[in-house]
């Protein structure tokens, strides 16, 4: 039996609660939590379309019941084709979290593996993330490698 899950409603808010986790370890940023409460009705409602083009996968924490260990979620993209990927999937892996207490278990990894899956069933054959440093290891030994592409953002 796979420790991995796709995550439900009910685990909304774990699932934000990892996600601030690995906010406040990859990024220099505001580290309240009080948007979390205007996100929770929208996360659930995304939880509970398992065909749409949202997925989250969690592992449960095997010493604390009722919360995560681990998360790993990504969306499905459309892009206008080109060569290499004519119909324009693309998969974006978005946010992995594991607790601190629930590190190198395998739970990131084992998370990844699902998306990858949930990634290839819906068509994608490129998959984009961005890595911290420190978890840049795991998916190079997924087969990522780094793009030259240069990403720009603007804040609206």
């Amino acid at each position: 039996m796979s420790l991995v899950r796709r995550a439900l409603p009910e685990d909304a808010a774990e699932v934000l609660r990892l996600r601030q986790v690995m906010i406040d370890s990859t990024f220099s940023v505001d580290a309240s939590t009080g948007w979390h409460a205007e996100s929770l009705p929208t996360l659930r409602e995304r939880l509970s379309e398992p065909d749409g083009d949202f997925a989250a996968f969690v592992v449960d924490h095997p010493e604390r019941p009722g919360t995560l260990a681990a998360l790993v979620v990504g969306t499905i993209e459309y892009r206008i084709g080109r060569a290499g990927n004519p119909r324009g999937i693309i998969g974006f892996v978005f946010s992995v979290a594991t607790d601190p207490d629930a590190r190198r278990r395998g739970y990131a990894r084992a998370g990844m593996d699902a998306l990858l899956d949930w990634f290839r069933a819906r068509g994608a054959v490129h998959v984009h993330l961005t890595a911290s440093a420190d978890a840049a290891p795991l998916y190079a030994s997924l087969g990522f490698r780094p793009k030259p592409d240069p990403l720009l953002e603007l804040l609206l």
